[in-house]
């Protein structure tokens, strides 16, 4: 059998072959993952682009496409624990291709909705066929990197999602400027041409990523056994290995959904209504606000990569989250007091930057008490949990914009649960710390 080596500690040096394996695994899978991830993103919010079109052309109400948005999580919510499990079952090449190619299909068939129930089947069906995606990748990505790198892993390819804004942002207004060409909407160009990646990118999925370590022809055979022997470790080293039930009973998995309940949902109300909210606060077309929303999501990515750095190099990840939350609160109070545009669109932009910054310390805390397949069912717990959040958020704009007029007036409520969040962090934080000192 191959050498392995030591396994690595929190304070030894990692080996050459260590390095060479993870770099490796980083060019290899990350960039594949990140495309995968950055477009199941942009066909979960190119509607907000398409609204501006939509919404008059087939005559939705605020509340109509407030809940068509949120429709979405309900069923991705009630999909992700079996998925996360099948993918155990399955593996991830397998089930992460069939999840990109039905997502994709039905991306595209949002080009032929007309009616309001036509409108909620679809996007209903779209997040039953995206579910499990996030988690999975999130639990497939453990299954590569030891405990210290997590932080980084994560936000590699999660700055897919700030970039995938930026193109998508780039994007809608030559698309919806197409309006009439062949006798298609601007929308419909908008979910045909963003809904094809999706379907590319599920042959890519099945012919490049390997199952898990052991599979990875790259990797020589030291290196998978080095790789393989730091996971073993790492899922000896206590917490609910494959004890599933046990992960999902546990409170920390409670707390972690109900935060990112807060997240998802503060999210998704303003991600949903953000080209409009702009419109309204700088006065400009379409095509310029695309453009500024692609400005702050690249500020976002840089914000990302930096957090999620100095979280592993501290090995911190509480106030790397909480910190944020905070600050976004703030924004939303100063976007949604909206006393002048030279205050509010900046603050909106620190809302997305520090949104983007908290995503991978926030969602390296799980490992830290699951592990093997009660990591994969708590994530998708968690994830479940919280993606109720991206039901509530864009339904309670929807209602708050028939009602007052305006989504300003929504865009103040969010102050709310950016704030419990970080609360929850906090509170966390406190709860882990005996669990942390008897290790």
């Amino acid at each position: 059998m191959a050498a392995t080596g030591p396994a690595l500690t929190a304070d030894a040096p990692m080996p050459p072959i260590g390095r060479t394996a993870l770099r490796k695994a980083t060019w290899r899978l990350i960039p594949l993952i990140a495309l995968g991830y950055g477009t199941a993103y942009m066909d979960r919010v190119n509607i907000s682009f398409a609204a501006l079109q939509m919404n008059l052309d087939l005559h939705f109400t605020a509340t109509t496409y407030g809940l068509g948005a949120g429709l979405f999580f309900l069923s991705y919510s009630a999909c992700e624990v079996p998925s996360n499990l099948l993918l155990c079952r399955f593996g991830a090449r397998r089930w992460l291709s069939r999840i990109m190619i039905t997502w994709g299909v039905l991306a595209i068939a949002m080009m032929f909705v007309r009616t309001p129930l036509q409108f909620y089947v679809v996007r209903f069906l779209l997040g039953m066929a995206e579910a499990g995606f996030f988690p999975g990748v999130v639990f497939y990505l453990m299954q590569w990197f030891p405990p210290e790198m997590r932080a980084r892993a994560v936000s590699r390819f999660y700055i897919s999602l700030p970039l995938s804004s930026v193109v998508m942002g780039v994007l809608a207004g030559a698309l919806l400027n197409l309006n009439g060409r062949l006798g298609l909407a601007g929308w419909q160009w908008l979910f045909l041409i963003e809904g094809l990646p999706a379907v590319l990118l599920s042959v890519a999925f099945w012919v490049l990523l390997p199952d898990g370590p052991g599979d990875a022809r790259w990797l020589t055979a030291d290196e998978r056994a080095w790789v393989l022997e730091q996971i073993r470790v790492d899922a000896c080293s206590g917490g609910h290995t494959h004890d599933v039930w046990r992960a999902l009973r546990d409170p920390r998995v409670l707390l972690l959904g109900l935060i990112n309940l807060c997240m998802l949902g503060y999210n998704y109300a303003y991600t949903f209504s953000a080209p409009a909210i702009l419109i309204r606060l700088t006065g400009w077309s379409p095509t310029k606000v695309g453009f500024l929303i692609a400005v702050m999501n690249l500020l976002a990515a840089a914000g990302m990569i930096l957090n999620a750095l100095h979280s592993d190099r501290s090995r911190e990840r509480y106030w790397h989250a909480a910190i944020p939350f905070a600050v976004i609160s703030v924004g939303y109070l100063v976007g949604g007091l909206s006393v002048s545009a030279w205050l509010a669109v900046p603050a909106l932009g620190t809302v997305v930057i520090a949104h983007s910054a908290l995503q991978g310390p926030l969602l390296s805390i799980p490992s830290m008490f699951l592990k093997g397949k009660g990591m994969a069912a708590g994530i998708a717990a968690m994830n479940t949990i919280g993606i109720l959040g991206g039901f509530l958020g864009p339904y309670w704009m929807g209602v708050a914009k028939d009602l007052t007029g305006d989504y300003l007036h929504g865009l103040l409520t969010l102050t709310v649960p950016a704030l419990a969040a970080a609360g929850m962090v906090l509170w966390l934080r406190r709860a882990q710390r005996p669990a942390l000192a008897a290790c």
